[in-house]
């Protein structure tokens, strides 16, 4: 007979007394989860037991811990996890597409509850937010993001604009089309943001060269450029904090 957990992967289906229906001991180790989830506060659950939990209600019939804690394992953290790459994720032992988009969904869903956030109130006076949804975002992408917030007289973002998304290490922008298209928009000032891929938010000598050229550049033309943001794993560096602008 053929082995139907290899043919049908996303199907649940699991040799007899291997954990994989919800009965027995599985089933009152789900219970116990749902419990904490339901009753505790946002730590209640530890890294890969939301992982777990979200993989429980898509595949309810197999014992989702152990890809859980693989899922761990391979990419690092809960957040890497929920970031990753669809494909690589759907790849992944025991996992397919069903599962990838139970984890993809979550990230979608945080993404646009902070992107909410930011556009409720001017920029600059909900900066913390910014940052919450910058890091979403962006901070364990596999490949350089460059984005411009476009903002109002009011401060509000009127325009998120990824620019461009490159290699592991370099993603272009040109000072000119970033200044044309605050004129196109009628923005009043803006933000750049790029990420680093490596982890450290730490600016290279690029980042702040092009940022003082886009600076310049929006002066002549009556645009001001707030600040520029580099986003890491590691966290977030401000150029206009540390002097650079």
């Amino acid at each position: 007979m053929a082995d139907q957990t290899r043919l049908f992967p996303e199907q649940g289906f699991a040799p007899p007394g291997k954990g994989g229906f919800d009965g027995g001991d599985n089933s009152g180790h789900r219970a116990r989860l749902r419990k904490r989830l339901m009753t505790g506060g946002e730590d209640a659950l530890a890294d890969h037991e939301v992982i777990e939990y979200l993989l429980m209600v898509a595949r309810p019939r197999i014992d989702t811990k152990p890809i859980a804690r693989s899922l761990i394992q391979r990419f690092g953290s809960l957040a890497a996890v929920l970031t990753a790459d669809p494909q690589a994720l759907a790849l992944h032992p025991n996992m397919g597409e069903t599962s990838a988009a139970a984890l993809r969904i979550v990230a979608l869903a945080a993404r646009r509850l902070a992107r909410n956030t930011v556009r409720e109130q001017p920029v600059l006076s909900n900066w913390q937010a910014l940052l919450d949804y910058l890091h979403i975002d962006m901070a364990h992408l596999n490949v350089e993001r460059v984005r411009v917030l476009y903002l109002n007289t009011q401060n509000m973002l009127i325009l998120d604009h990824l620019v461009s998304e490159g290699t592991l290490d370099e993603s272009p922008i040109y000072a000119r089309e970033v200044i044309k298209k605050a004129l196109e928009i009628g923005a009043a000032s803006m933000i750049l943001v790029h990420n680093h891929p490596s982890g450290s938010p730490q600016p290279s000598r690029a980042d702040i060269q092009i940022t003082n050229r886009i600076a310049e550049a929006g002066r002549l033309m009556g645009v001001v450029v707030h600040d520029h943001i580099v986003i890491g794993r590691e966290g977030h560096v401000s150029l206009k904090t540390k002097g650079l602008i």
